[in-house]
């Protein structure tokens, strides 16, 4: 879009709003139904809902999706083999399977499907061998190409992206990444995952890497607002097959609130709209050799202000896979797979997470989560705790992503040592002597890194 037509449709999004304002005001003000019935109320209650019908979305790309440059894949021409390709197709990417219309393979080329309309597609060239292949261009660098470096240091050199995971203060409630219980602190997991960022940066800088914050402070990364997307919400709602969407959430608790544009607008915003800025970061102005998104999980809670406690607790970690039939119809998304399949991150990030999820594990005592579905993730890689799985962070980031997400919230056993805060050493929490849990967490993470690159850059140090 150009600046004057995203300037126009913010413009728009205002108007819309303020409508929005008008309406509830007007809700609130005459709340009977002789009023409701009333030719005013009618006209701006149907005037507000066909703005959202102006907008328009791309098709066959995902949300927010930007149209493929499928000439960016000629540079990965030759780089890779049959056997090497098929291998990451069927054990990583397309573990659910892979439809031949979108993805041929033959013994020398390739044939993707570039557009889904205009079938049109795309040949890659395999390799004779591995003597032949060539060289795959890439900004991140493996641990095996890194400098010598000192056995204490062995992160020398490794720029390390840290994505604290969602958002903080006010904008918790609005991703409901929030509860609280009585008058306890507010468990908010963007905040939390932020105070493990700042405690693993310099953990992680004393092991010589160079570090940098995706986000460092409670505010969103992109510069859009929920009301920026209000069009979008509606032609989404319109779209998938809701012909006259509510414009607001009049109780958290209705199971229909995903119906409505307001609901939508911050779902495009929070998620969205700030994960692909924050990968607009990595790519374009970072460029890191890693990329550690820190997360921590949760159980259905219900009620957040009488959120439900559990005995569960688990670990996993995440990397980019098992893409389901359904995503890879998606033109932007099948080239974003094929982007990161022929960089070849997956021979990185897998046994790096393997080696943090080891020793996260040992530090936490934690049993591997079990997705209760196969359908959207596969177990990978060799500790148990690895998932391929994919979001949308693991793939537009342009270089090995762990994503890793230990511990259950709303356990009583996490619940417990979050309330009881950051502190040095060792004190008894729920009657066990144990590190903080953000502690706990930062130190899992660097330890494993530490580990990985140590071995991966053995005998080329001092």
């Amino acid at each position: 879009m150009t600046n004057d037509e995203i300037r126009g449709d913010r413009v728009i999004g205002y108007i819309v709003t303020l409508l929005h304002r008008i309406y509830d005001l007007a809700i609130q003000r005459f709340n009977d139904s002789t009023w409701r019935s009333h030719s005013c109320f009618v006209i701006l209650s149907s005037f507000v809902l066909i703005f959202p019908a102006a907008s328009h979305a791309a098709e066959n790309l995902g949300i927010l999706g930007a149209h493929p440059k499928w000439g960016v894949l000629e540079n990965y021409q030759e780089t890779i083999t049959h056997d090497d390709f098929t291998r990451l197709i069927r054990d990583v990417y397309c573990t659910h399977g892979l439809a031949p219309d979108l993805i041929g393979i033959n013994e020398k080329t390739a044939r993707i499907l570039m557009n889904r309309d205009a079938q049109g597609f795309f040949s890659l060239r395999f390799a004779e061998n591995d003597d032949a292949r060539n060289p795959v261009p890439r900004l991140w660098r493996p641990a095996k190409s890194l400098p010598p470096a000192k056995r204490e240091k062995p992160l020398s050199g490794l720029r390390i992206a840290l994505d604290p995971g969602h958002l903080g203060g006010k904008w918790a409630k609005m991703e409901e990444r929030w509860f609280q219980v009585g008058n306890s602190a507010p468990v908010e997991e963007g905040d939390l995952a932020l105070r493990v960022a700042r405690l693993l940066a310099p953990r992680l800088r004393q092991l010589g890497a160079k570090v940098f914050f995706i986000r460092n402070s409670e505010e969103p990364v992109t510069p859009k607002r929920p009301e920026d997307f209000i069009l979008l919400a509606g032609k989404i709602l319109i779209r998938n097959g809701v012909p006259q969407p509510r414009l607001d959430v009049l109780d958290p608790n209705d199971p229909e609130k995903e119906q409505t544009i307001r609901w939508q607008s911050e779902i495009l915003f929070y998620r969205y709209s700030e994960i692909r800025r924050r990968a607009a970061l990595v790519n374009f102005k970072l460029h890191p050799d890693l990329v550690l998104c820190l997360h921590l999980n949760a159980e259905g809670w219900g009620d957040p202000n009488n959120p439900t406690l559990t005995d569960t607790n688990h670990l996993h970690l995440l990397v980019n896979g098992a893409y389901l039939q359904d995503e890879l119809e998606l033109d932007d998304e099948r080239f974003e797979m094929i982007r990161r399949l022929l960089s070849r991150v997956s021979d990185e990030e897998l046994p790096l997470a393997d080696a943090i999820a080891g020793t996260m594990a040992n530090e936490m005592q934690l049993p591997p989560y079990q997705y209760p579905t196969a359908q959207n993730a596969t177990t990978i890689g060799t500790s148990g705790y690895v998932y391929a799985r994919n979001l949308l962070a693991t793939r537009l980031y342009r270089c090995p992503v762990v994503y890793c997400e230990p511990y259950v919230m709303n356990s009583n056993d996490a619940f417990a040592r979050i309330q009881a805060g950051d502190y040095d050493g060792i004190r008894s929490v729920n009657g066990v002597d144990r590190k903080s849990i953000f502690r706990e967490y930062a130190d899992g993470v660097a330890d494993g890194l530490a580990a990985y690159y140590r071995k991966g850059r053995e005998g080329r140090g001092d």
